[in-house]
């Protein structure tokens, strides 16, 4: 009989042997299901499921392996915790602020500063400073994407402290 007689509904033709023709029979030397060539299993009880084989009886080359380096690594990678993930949403909320700041805090600056330096270099200076807190999270985020989480921490912890918006925290919105 056909392996397609536990299925929930059958259908006129489905006795048709060229329905199973994409996939690899089962080997009786593995002890579980044969995957087809691109597809591999994850998840409970993966390590049961066995590779398609050549004729040669070698598993395909094409099939990804976890043993070498470069994409198989970044695949084990274990996504971020709801911890992580909160925590850098934080962050990125006070580099947002900070933008903001620095922005404030440059604008309210402007009419005093430009009598030392000229207006040109006062804006190229002002768009720096806005700019340098979404550089630094982004910058640091994508450097340690590899990384151990404290060590992401650590550098947007130090972007934090250097990259505070003095002119605002000086002068503030309003002003004095």
């Amino acid at each position: 009989m056909n392996g397609r007689d536990d299925d929930a509904l059958s259908w006129s033709g489905d006795d048709d042997p060229t329905l199973d023709a994409g996939v690899p029979e089962a080997d009786p030397d593995t002890a579980g299901p044969v995957l087809p060539d691109g597809y591999v299993a994850v998840g409970k009880g993966s390590e049961a499921v066995g590779e398609a084989q050549d004729s040669t009886g070698s598993a395909h080359a094409d099939a990804p392996s976890d043993a070498g380096s470069g994409a198989g690594e970044v695949a084990s990678k274990t996504p971020m915790g709801s911890a992580e993930l909160i925590t850098l949403g934080v962050l990125g909320g006070v580099y947002a602020l900070f933008a903001i700041g620095w922005l404030i805090g440059g604008l309210r600056l402007q009419g005093r500063a430009q009598y030392l330096v000229f207006d040109v270099m006062y804006q190229g200076s002002l768009w720096l400073a806005v700019l340098a807190p979404v550089l630094w999270f982004v910058t640091a985020f994508l450097l340690t994407r590899g990384s151990r989480a404290w060590v992401r921490f650590a550098w947007l912890a130090a972007g934090v402290v250097l990259l505070l918006p003095w002119p605002f925290v000086m002068i503030g919105a309003v002003g004095q």
